[in-house]
């Protein structure tokens, strides 16, 4: 946590930056720390603990702009650091849209209490962590005479932050995070050593899931014995909530202003257009106590508010920061989203695969890339073939290809199921007629 000493030393350097050379600063000091205890079929293989502390300032001066940071907060040192940064930035070239935000943007306080820090983090021994990770290291171990390793850990921490920025913001924030995880290897046809893994996140140490991750990776990995090709054609997709970000994330990097200043979006001039399936609606909401994700404002100290970024598929909004929206001469928005919510569904994973009479459940993605200028996309996957709403043969070395707005305009239905504990909620999804190449 940010003491009230460095509060004041952060106050300081503000002061010392706006009095030797700079017309303006955004100053952002921040302490981190994390253990984590990692097993070896349930032996100690790893344990470490950090705690890191540091200082960071964006120097605005005579219309340029430079940035320091340190991890000696000491006043001595700050003067050092400051002075030369200033001194070093007279150097550069003069970047008239490097400017502060609109002070009016601002979060200027007053609302409740996110409720992001668990003061449990204090209280948990190491023996009750390491425990943990053994009894899910038992899960699985003895479970198969394949199995030839169990890997679990456990890891916990917090972080905080105390931002000051010269035309008249002061903010904080803090959380804390507690994980646990397994992955089990095990002896497959010939050279093959599948692994499956599971895992659980939480802000909150008694909302953290602490048994059946042994058992769901044990679970994972033997279903992907006698995985093979497929034969190459449109399937129905299928794809679990899981592995979602890997087809959302490209969306969402699309309509970052430094993507679109940069003519490196393939949603640049979309706003207000139909972009995917009139199912597909997500929505921002920052607001919501105790929710992964959730803050008042964003890096640059703007206001969050709650948004809809798509509106049955019709794009509402980009994500434009001060100073890319003064290089494309465009009002700006907010520099990121914070707690993305897709509007879910009615079934759960199994009751959507009932539904496919052929297609491919995705369970993993294995490698690919995607093209961030047209947003065409190939990804090896691997999962299970769909027939008559059953799962039947596991898949992989399968390539699944196409274009991110063809593919977001073919989805069809979406889940029940995303996960509460997430800073994303986004459910299962399927889309109809998604190119797979195999056999």
């Amino acid at each position: 946590m940010i003491t009230e000493e460095n509060k004041k030393l952060a106050q300081w350097a503000m002061d010392y930056a706006l009095k030797n050379g700079c017309q303006a600063a955004k100053l952002t000091l921040y302490t981190n720390s994390n253990s984590s205890f990692e097993l070896r079929n349930g032996k100690i293989d790893r344990l470490q603990q950090a705690t890191e502390n540091g200082l960071s300032l964006n120097l605005y001066v005579d219309g340029r702009y430079g940035y320091v940071s340190t991890n000696r907060l000491d006043k001595k040192e700050l003067e050092t650091l400051i002075k030369n940064g200033i001194d070093s930035t007279r150097y550069l070239a003069v970047d008239e849209a490097r400017v502060l935000p609109d002070p009016s943007r601002y979060y200027k306080g007053g609302l409740p209490d996110l409720q992001l820090f668990d003061k449990k983090l204090y209280a948990i021994s190491p023996d009750d962590k390491l425990d943990l990770a053994k009894a899910a290291a038992e899960e699985a171990m003895g479970k198969d005479e394949r199995i030839i390793s169990v890997d679990t850990a456990y890891g916990d921490g917090e972080g905080s932050s105390y931002r000051l920025i010269s035309n008249g913001f002061e903010g904080e924030s803090q959380s804390t995070w507690f994980s646990l995880s397994a992955m089990v290897s095990i002896k497959g046809e010939g050279e093959a050593r599948p692994q499956g893994s599971w895992y659980d996140s939480s802000l909150f140490y008694d909302k953290l899931k602490k048994q059946g991750l042994g058992t769901t990776a044990l679970e994972r990995v033997l279903r992907r014995l006698g995985q093979k090709k497929a034969k190459s054609g449109k399937y129905t997709m299928v794809v679990e909530q899981q592995r979602t970000g890997q087809l959302l994330g490209p969306m969402l990097n699309a309509l970052y202003g430094s993507s679109l200043q940069q003519k490196d979006s393939f949603l640049l001039d979309k706003l207000g257009a139909k972009v995917a399936s009139g199912l597909f609606t997500l929505r921002d909401e920052p607001h919501v106590v105790g929710a992964n994700g959730s803050r008042y404002f964003d890096n640059e100290g703007v206001a969050t508010r709650p948004m809809t970024i798509f509106d049955k598929g019709v794009l509402q909004t980009y994500f434009i920061d001060t100073y890319n929206a003064k290089k494309m001469g465009v009002a700006p928005t907010i520099s990121s989203p914070s707690r993305l919510v897709l509007e879910p569904g009615s079934k759960d994973l199994g009751g959507l695969v009932a539904d496919v009479e052929q297609g491919i459940l995705v369970t993993g993605f294995n490698g690919g890339n995607s093209n961030s200028t047209t947003g065409d996309f190939s990804y090896g996957i691997e999962g299970f073939l769909i027939e008559n709403g059953k799962l039947t043969q596991p898949v992989n070395e399968m390539n699944v290809t196409g274009n991110f707005i063809d593919l977001w305009g073919s989805l069809v239905a979406m889940g029940n199921d995303p996960q509460p504990n997430r800073s994303w909620l986004v459910p299962s999804l399927v889309f109809d007629g998604v190119n797979f190449s195999g056999l």
